[in-house]
């Protein structure tokens, strides 16, 4: 069907509530209305219906604010009742407290251990072989010194050349000796 909605402007609002006050006082003879701009609507409301004026004025103060409803509040309360319902909460939550602490220990207990046993674990998985000399290290330097020195006539290292060869023949055969 129709969807039907109602607007209500701020002005209204204002001056329903200004009303409500005016009633109190004396009333004022109306004056002929001036046509002015119409208005564009501030609020929309869909399908509100607005209480009667009746229930309004029993339920606003003058200024238009609602009256909230009386706040009965017990006079006497045994004061036995709260400590009692109160002291087996706090032995619990004390108990609990005595929990966590307990299992904080053990936390911190489980993590040195496996800090510790990742750190075995890592030493043991990575450790850095040993390095082994370079064999004929002092015969190959010697070789190559006098190559840099004598770029023109190399043929003056050809007895260091030899040396690092023989070096290098012996360490081969102990290798294969060594291996079988």
């Amino acid at each position: 069907m129709h969807d039907l909605s109602i607007q209500i402007s701020s002005n209204l609002i204002n001056r329903l509530a200004e009303d409500d006050e005016k009633l109190k006082k004396r009333t004022k003879k109306t004056k002929p209305r001036v046509p002015r701009e119409p208005r564009q609507p501030q609020t929309k409301v869909d399908q509100t219906q607005i209480p009667d004026d009746s229930e309004k004025q029993n339920k606003t103060t003058g200024s238009g604010w609602p009256v909230p409803p009386p706040m009965f509040l017990p006079l006497n309360q045994p004061p036995y009742s709260a400590t009692a319902q109160l002291d087996p909460i706090r032995a619990v939550v004390k108990e609990s407290e005595n929990v966590v602490e307990k299992l904080r220990k053990q936390e911190d207990n489980m993590v040195q251990e496996v800090t510790q046993r990742a750190k075995d674990l890592h030493e043991k998985e990575f450790k850095i072989p040993e390095q082994k000399p370079m064999p004929c290290l002092v015969e190959n330097n010697a070789c190559m010194e006098c190559f840099k020195e004598n770029v023109k006539d190399v043929t003056k290292c050809a007895p260091l050349a030899q040396n690092y060869a023989d070096c290098a023949r012996r360490v081969r055969q102990l290798v294969k000796s060594s291996g079988k």
